[in-house]
């Protein structure tokens, strides 16, 4: 076999493999597991232990045997077991994610067993792969086999690791990854057979093959708890979902609820909480230029552009999230809507313009940009506002309890750059939710009866009667800490809220001319 243009042996040609196959499952199973678990440091962290334990563990095993049982035939047989594995995973690996993930743990440790299940066993398979090669290698001497062959299967992580990230991930859904590397388990195990191979490894090769063929060629209705599916891409960030329920069309990112639309009144603010974002004209009296750090399903974008004498710059890190909204929700770039693909920092610190209005957009439940939550973030955006300037984040956690812990050491970061900063939880209680946050430069601190006049007094797109109902007085955050570049433990933050319900109320209308619309309590 030729490998990078010079002559290869066998078992050289399947540590390589070997490699390339268990860093890109490694990466993939950061995508298979966030719908469920999301994507924290502690997810990332257990996919790596999980991994590394496995491996160690084929490493050993395959070691004490590879003296009296190391053959291609075996290697082969390895290789297949890992691809019919891998078979079952694109299969039935939503049923096993679901079914593993009622073990009672901690949260942080909530992922490990699903992660175990998944992953531990084609991975220790493949661990057998090293020493087996290394026994077969007609290198002379222990260290020089050893060298080479943990040489080839580090590049084979380097290729499986940076072609699943920029290549594999961007252009296919997990299903066909998944596929790729099961095909390429099993056209490895069929060189290692060549040219001498009986009838029955001839079989079983096939039978492998065509099990994975027809794991991904399973049909799927395209339609779910979540709706109809209208698209569904795995993008550099996230997965990404477009599905339609009944007249409402709704953008999942990595499984959870993140903007909706209503196709027969697209004007409608479908979400409650969306309604919140046109609080901060009741704080300042001009606003003339916004600024949106992510897009989403652009909901504030859009209506801003649309209702106010206002323009309006969007930051979206994702491009495939931009290209969803202009082909799915009706976004289109004008004069009053810009749209670039950049990071929010990144943007803001480049930026040459000044904005009345930052809205701060970019936030998940179990998945937030810690770079966006600084002091130093904060001054940076504190620079980039006017002089009566507001900066407006949409945070999710609870107003109070234990999972208010990121709202809490958010809202005392925003305290150390601003004078004043206001609170709106959107659903009520101490559940999960939208907190909506304002952050402003004026020293003299507004009441709730302040807002509530100044709802009466101006002309805003929406009446805010209930949000300003909602204002809260400032937390306790003696046991909270200043988030700052060099330390900022986002997650540890976030770990409260893991496996609590995220409470997002629906508007039944705009209600602009009543008092307070008419909300649905939703469960995501």
């Amino acid at each position: 076999m030729d490998l990078f243009g010079y002559r290869t042996s066998k078992p050289e040609v399947a540590v390589f493999v070997s490699g390339v196959a268990s860093m890109g499952l490694e990466i993939l199973a950061g995508r298979i597991v966030a719908p469920q678990f999301g994507s924290s440091i502690y997810t990332w962290g257990s996919i790596i232990g999980v991994f590394l334990a496995a491996l160690s563990l084929g490493y050993h095993h395959g070691g004490k045997r590879a003296a009296f049982s190391a053959t291609n035939a075996k290697m082969s047989r390895l290789f297949l077991g890992t691809a019919a594995y891998v078979a079952v995973l694109i299969f039935a690996g939503d049923m096993l994610l679901a079914g593993a993930s009622g073990f009672p743990l901690p949260a942080r440790f909530a992922s490990l067993p699903a992660i175990t299940l998944l992953f531990g066993p084609p991975t220790y398979l493949l661990g057998f792969i090293s020493p087996y090669a290394a026994e077969l290698s007609a290198k002379e001497g222990i260290g020089e086999a050893s060298g080479h062959v943990y040489a080839l299967g580090t590049i084979g992580s380097i290729v499986g690791a940076f072609g699943t990230t920029y290549f594999l991930i961007p252009a296919l859904s997990v299903e066909r990854i998944a596929l790729i590397f099961g095909l390429l388990l099993v056209a490895t195990a069929l060189g290692l057979r060549l040219p001498a191979i009986s009838r029955r490894s001839g079989f079983a090769i096939l039978a492998v093959a065509l099990l994975l063929v027809a794991a991904t060629a399973t049909p799927s209705f395209g339609y779910s708890v979540r709706g109809e599916t209208v698209y569904q891409t795995q993008t550099p960030y996230q997965e990404l979902e477009v599905a339609d329920l009944g007249d409402t069309r709704t953008l999942y990112l990595d499984g959870q609820r993140h903007s909706a639309m209503d196709l027969n009144d697209p004007d409608r603010n479908v979400f409650e909480y969306t309604r919140y974002f046109h609080l901060p004209h009741l704080a300042t009296d001009d606003i003339d230029r916004v600024l949106f750090i992510g897009g989403g399903g652009f909901t504030g974008p859009k209506h801003f552009a649309e209702e106010y004498d206002v323009t309006v710059d969007v930051a979206e890190i994702d491009p495939e999230v931009i290209d969803t909204a202009e082909r799915y929700f009706g976004v289109e770039e004008s004069e009053k809507l810009n749209i670039y693909n950049e990071g929010g920092r990144q943007f803001l610190r480049d930026a040459n313009e000044t904005y009345d209005l930052i809205v701060l957009d970019a936030y998940k439940k179990d998945k937030v940009p810690f770079e966006l939550t600084t002091v130093e973030f904060m001054e940076l955006a504190n620079d980039r506002l006017s002089e009566e300037g507001v900066l407006f984040a949409n945070v999710i956690s609870a107003p109070s309890g234990p999972a208010s812990k990121f709202y809490r050491a958010e809202y005392k970061t925003m305290s150390r750059v601003f004078p004043q900063v206001y609170s709106f939880p959107t659903a009520g209680g101490s559940v999960v939710q939208n907190v909506e946050m304002m952050a402003t430069k004026d020293e003299t601190r507004l009441s709730e009866s302040d807002f509530r006049e100044r709802n009466r007094e101006r002309d805003t797109a929406v009446n805010l009667s209930d949000a300003v109902a909602n204002y809260q007085s400032p937390p306790e955050t003696d046991d909270v800490p200043v988030l700052r570049d060099d330390h900022a433990p986002v997650d540890s933050l976030l770990d409260p809220m893991v496996g609590q319900r995220y409470v997002v109320e629906e508007s039944e209308s705009n209600a602009s001319e009543t008092n307070a619309a008419e909300s649905v309590r939703v469960v995501a």
